[in-house]
């Protein structure tokens, strides 16, 4: 194939990478030109994603912030074959699906919703690999359901990344769910990490301090965006989760135990049906 991607960072530079390791011709388009020449010398992309190269591509990626992706779409969708696929890999689906389904129904090619379940607290393509996607979960978000033969040719399109399994949902649920897997970690780890105890912890942490602030180390303005896009969405988990921590914070000022063993005693055991 010969793919096309917008954006070499964590995950469009691992994209790079795993289509080139696999004998494909990766071109890529970057604002950082110093970043793009470094991919070129790391053998992950072999030109540039320009009007001339876009029109060579059977698959494109659009790996940068919502807004960027579709708006890149917008002004290069006529230089897009009829017979290419186009896959975005943001972390919200509403708002890039209703922009970009007209545009590939307009222009003729080919546009599927797509969510990589995977990544890092560091960002970058200095931070990229090729085996990142290694059996994590991609969720695909496509106009029409039905179209088995279109989930088939997505799985095939990516089969150099080697991911684990796909599944398909609407852009309303995948932003629905992604809010409470995804985006509100990082803004409670992000929040925690802001207690004034925090600069004494060394020496009294282990691992539960570090399984909750790994993310706090973000991208702070991709996830600022992202949240804001979903932000419906955002406010009603940060509301449930408020009214949870004002249930654990009357039964400590009351001095019931009672009460909270029961509060920790019901996490532990919605913890045990989720995920048990």
């Amino acid at each position: 194939m010969t793919v096309g991607i917008l954006g070499l960072g964590l995950i469009g530079g691992s994209f790079a990478r795993a289509f080139a390791l696999a004998g494909h011709t990766v071109y890529a388009a970057e604002k950082d030109e110093s970043m793009l020449s470094f991919s070129m010398l790391a053998g992950a992309v072999h030109g540039k994603l320009e009007e001339a190269t876009i029109q060579k591509c059977d698959l494109i990626l659009l790996a940068i912030y919502p807004d960027g992706s579709a708006s890149w779409l917008e002004s290069n969708a006529a230089y897009i074959s009829k017979d290419a696929l186009v896959m975005d890999c943001c972390g919200i689906k509403e708002e890039i699906c209703r922009r970009c389904f007209p545009l590939a129904e307009t222009y003729g090619f080919t546009f599927v919703g797509g969510h990589p379940m995977a990544g890092s607290q560091f960002s970058g393509f200095k931070y990229s690999r090729a085996d990142l996607f290694d059996g994590a979960p991609m969720v695909l978000v496509p106009r029409d359901f039905d179209d088995m033969q279109l989930l088939d040719r997505v799985k095939t399109a990516l089969a150099p990344c080697h991911f684990g399994f796909f599944s398909v949902c609407t852009a309303q649920e995948h932003d629905r769910l992604i809010a409470f897997t995804s985006q509100m970690p990082h803004i409670l780890s992000n929040a925690y990490i802001k207690s004034p105890t925090a600069q004494k912890h060394k020496g009294f942490s282990a691992g539960s301090y570090k399984d909750l602030t790994r993310v706090a180390w973000l991208n702070a303005k991709m996830w600022a965006e992202l949240c804001m896009n979903n932000r419906e969405n955002m406010l009603f988990e940060l509301d449930t989760y408020i009214e949870s921590l004002k249930a654990y914070h009357k039964a400590l000022q009351e001095e019931d135990l009672q009460t909270l063993t029961s509060l920790l005693e019901e996490g532990k055991l919605r913890k045990e049906e989720v995920d048990g």
